[in-house]
C-alpha cells in the first residue's frame, strides 16, 4: 500500500508540473462548481423575500399569491408588475367596457358604409341599484407593506418566457442595439430587460440556458463515463481473468453488439418511448463500456499470469477477491488515462443527439438545442457564438487534462 501511495504521489507531481493540464483542470473545475448551483445564480424566483419582517425563500419552497396577501391560489410571477404592485399596495386596475358587458359591440356586425343606431343596447346601469356602483372583485385597496427582495445575479431561468419587456422585443432580443423591422427606429439592448446574452427564438434567456445546459452536459458526460467504466471493468475483467471459452464467447458477443449503430437504437426507441434524459443515459450506456472493456481485458490477460496472482490462488483466495484486490489496482492505468476522453465522448454524444432533436425534450436546457437554434437563426450571433465557445472550451480543457493524465501515468516518465 505504501508503494502504491508513493507512486500515486509521483504521478500527481508529474501532472502538476504539466502547467497546461493542471491549469486546464483548475479552470474546468471552477466552471463546473460555478454552474453546479445554477438555481442560485440564474432564477426567475428571488433568493429571499422579506415582507413585514417575515422571510420567504421561493427557490426551495413554493408559495402562492395568497401567502403575500393576494387572491390567487397559484404561485405568483415574481417578476410581474402585478406581484410588485401587490407588495407596494397598489390594487390591480381592471378596465370595464361600458358599451357592452360581453365585450362585443353592435358596430362589429355592421357594414362600413351602412351605419344605423342600435335598437337594442345593454348598459351597466341596467344592472345597478340606484346610488350604488359595481366594484370588481379582488380590487380592494391593499395597504403598502415593508418588503425587501434579494434577486440572483440573473433574474431568469432556462424556461421562463417574459410577458413584459421594456424594449418592446422579447423574441430574439439582441444584447446590443439593433434596427427595428421598419428599418428606421432602434431597439434597445436586451441588457435593459436583464438578458445579458439576449433571448432565443422563444424569448428565453440565452445565458440562463447556457449555464443550465453546461451543467447538464458535464454531469451527463461524467455520469456516462463512470457507469461505462464500471461496466467495462466488470465485463472486460471477467473475460481477461477467466480467458478460454468465456473470453472467446464474450468477444464474439461484444463484436456483434458493437456493430449495431447507437443512432438507430435511439431512433427506434424514441418512436414508441417518451424521450428523457434517463432513457438517453440508459441507451448510451449500452455501448459506452466497450472501449474501456477492451483495455481492461488486455490488462487482466497480462496480470493474471503474474506470480502474486498464482500465489493468491494457491492460498485459496476467491477469484472475485483476486480480481478486486490484486489485479484491478494494477490494471487501472488505462481507466484513469481514458476517463477524461470518456467524459468528452459523453458530452459530444449528448450535444449531437440534442442537435438532431433526439435528445432531452424541450424545455430542458441543452447546448445542442442552442446550436440548432443558432443554425436556424444565423443573424442571432449572440446564440451561436457563446454556445460554440462554451462547448469548444469544455472539450479543449478536457483534452488537455486527458493528455496530462496520460503523460503522468506513462511509466517511462514517472518511474
Amino acid at each position: 500500500m505504501l508503494k502504491l501511495n508513493k507512486e500515486f504521489k509521483v504521478r500527481l507531481e508529474v501532472f502538476k508540473n504539466d502547467k497546461r493540464a493542471y491549469f486546464s483542470f483548475l479552470i474546468l473545475a471552477f466552471l463546473f462548481l460555478t454552474t453546479l448551483p445554477a438555481e442560485l445564480i440564474s432564477n426567475v424566483r428571488p433568493l429571499m423575500i422579506v415582507v413585514e419582517g417575515k422571510p420567504y425563500f421561493p427557490i426551495p419552497f413554493t408559495y402562492s399569491e395568497k401567502d403575500f396577501g393576494g387572491s390567487l391560489p397559484s404561485e405568483p410571477d415574481y417578476k410581474s408588475t402585478r406581484f410588485l404592485n401587490l407588495l407596494k399596495g397598489v390594487a390591480p386596475s381592471i378596465e370595464i367596457e361600458t358599451k357592452n358587458s360581453f365585450g362585443l359591440q353592435l358596430d362589429d356586425f355592421e357594414d362600413e358604409d351602412f351605419v344605423e343606431e342600435p335598437t337594442f343596447s345593454i348598459e351597466l346601469g341596467d344592472f345597478e341599484d340606484s346610488g350604488e356602483s359595481i366594484t370588481p372583485k379582488n380590487t380592494a385597496p391593499v395597504s403598502p407593506r415593508d418588503h425587501w427582495i434579494l434577486w440572483p445575479p440573473i433574474r431568469y431561468d432556462y424556461k421562463y418566457i417574459p410577458t413584459e419587456s421594456k424594449t418592446g422585443n422579447v423574441v430574439l432580443a439582441a444584447p446590443y442595439r439593433t434596427r427595428a423591422p421598419n428599418g428606421e427606429d432602434l431597439l434597445e439592448s436586451s441588457w435593459v430587460d436583464g438578458h445579458y446574452l439576449g433571448t432565443d427564438d422563444r424569448g428565453r434567456d440565452v445565458l440562463a440556458r447556457l449555464l443550465y445546459g453546461f451543467r447538464i452536459s458535464m454531469l451527463f458526460g461524467a455520469s456516462l463515463a463512470i457507469t461505462g467504466t464500471l461496466i467495462g471493468c466488470l465485463i472486460g475483467g471477467t473475460q481477461g481473468f477467466f480467458g478460454g471459452a468465456v473470453d472467446l464467447i464474450g468477444q464474439r458477443l461484444t463484436e456483434i453488439w458493437g456493430s449495431i449503430p447507437r443512432l438507430y437504437i435511439l431512433i427506434i426507441l424514441s418512436s414508441f418511448l417518451v424521450p428523457s434524459a434517463i432513457l438517453l443515459f440508459l441507451i448510451l450506456n449500452l455501448t459506452a463500456w466497450m472501449g474501456i472493456a477492451a483495455y481492461i481485458r488486455a490488462e487482466f490477460l497480462k496480470v493474471r499470469n503474474f506470480e502474486f496472482v498464482k500465489a493468491a490462488k494457491g492460498l485459496g483466495v476467491s477469484n472475485f477477491t483476486i480480481m478486486r484486490r490484486h489485479i484491478l489496482p494494477n490494471a487501472l492505468t488505462p481507466v484513469v488515462t481514458f476517463f477524461p476522453f470518456e467524459v468528452t465522448a459523453g458530452i459530444l454524444a449528448l450535444v449531437s443527439l440534442d442537435y438532431l432533436n433526439l435528445g432531452v425534450p424541450s424545455p430542458a436546457p441543452s447546448i445542442g438545442e442552442l446550436l440548432a437554434q443558432g443554425k436556424n437563426n444565423l443573424q442571432a450571433l449572440w446564440i451561436l457564438l457563446p454556445t460554440f465557445a462554451a462547448l469548444t472550451l469544455a472539450i479543449t480543457l478536457l483534452t488537455f487534462i486527458g493528455e496530462g493524465i496520460r503523460n503522468a501515468f506513462d511509466p517511462r516518465k514517472t518511474l
